[in-house]
């Protein structure tokens, strides 16, 4: 099965020779399942010409709103709606999943409530999912047809289920405490000290991300089936 990586942001280059790129992250958070990538750079205006490309689709996170006044946003908006009618499964992370939001008639903004950063809980169904967090945008309100399947006391909407084909979440599962590190060191400049102590404070501490990498696998090979 090929999964196209719709890259919405790059990984910061100083972090890239221990991380990886977006690409390695996510081929690294889905490894073991019988995929193969194909990545094309959005953020850059590279776009697939249509949703057959791939037999399913990953949409990144991002330093950027999707409440921005950028070129290739609305492009990708309207690339998110043909992947919808295609039937294929599409995945959004962080901005990925704020993007799809607002495709399908939700809303995005910068919450009011400030930055979560690291290690947070989440209910998804009663289960506690452990995931790291790095956003101050929200999806505020979900489109009529996003199921809520997630949620955490910061963030209402951090998780949602389209029918059987769209699946979005909040944080980031490919994102381990060497990445959380990494950000707060080459990006943390502007976050609030609480913030980057609390999350410091979290690192190496158990997670989630190897089960909900498998989850996020297994949406995908059950997508197809269908």
């Amino acid at each position: 099965m090929r999964i196209g990586i719709l890259q919405a942001g790059h990984f910061p280059d100083e972090l890239v020779p221990e991380s990886g790129t977006y690409s390695d992250l996510y081929a690294r958070m889905l490894d073991g399942h019988g995929f193969d990538f194909t990545t094309w750079s959005v953020v850059d205006g590279v776009f697939p010409d249509s949703p057959e490309e791939a037999d399913g689709w990953l949409i990144s996170g991002s330093r950027h709103g999707a409440y921005e006044d950028l070129p290739w946003i609305p492009k990708l908006e309207a690339f998110v709606r043909d992947i919808k009618a295609s039937g294929r499964p599409l995945v959004g992370i962080c901005f990925g999943h704020q993007v799809i939001a607002k495709a399908l008639g939700g809303t995005v903004e910068k919450f009011g409530g400030g930055w979560s950063v690291g290690r947070q809980p989440y209910d998804f169904d009663g289960e506690e999912v452990l995931l790291n967090a790095w956003h101050q945008d929200q999806v505020t309100r979900r489109p009529a047809e996003a199921k809520l399947v997630g949620s955490s006391e910061f963030c209402e909407n951090a998780a949602l289920l389209y029918g059987d084909s769209i699946y979005t979440i909040q944080p980031h599962p490919e994102f381990s405490s060497r990445e959380i590190e990494g950000l707060i060191r080459t990006r943390g400049a502007n976050l609030p000290d609480e913030i980057k102590q609390g999350a410091a404070a979290a690192l190496g501490q158990p997670d989630s991300n190897a089960a909900f990498g498998h989850r996020i696998a297994q949406f995908f090979l059950n997508a197809r089936k269908e």
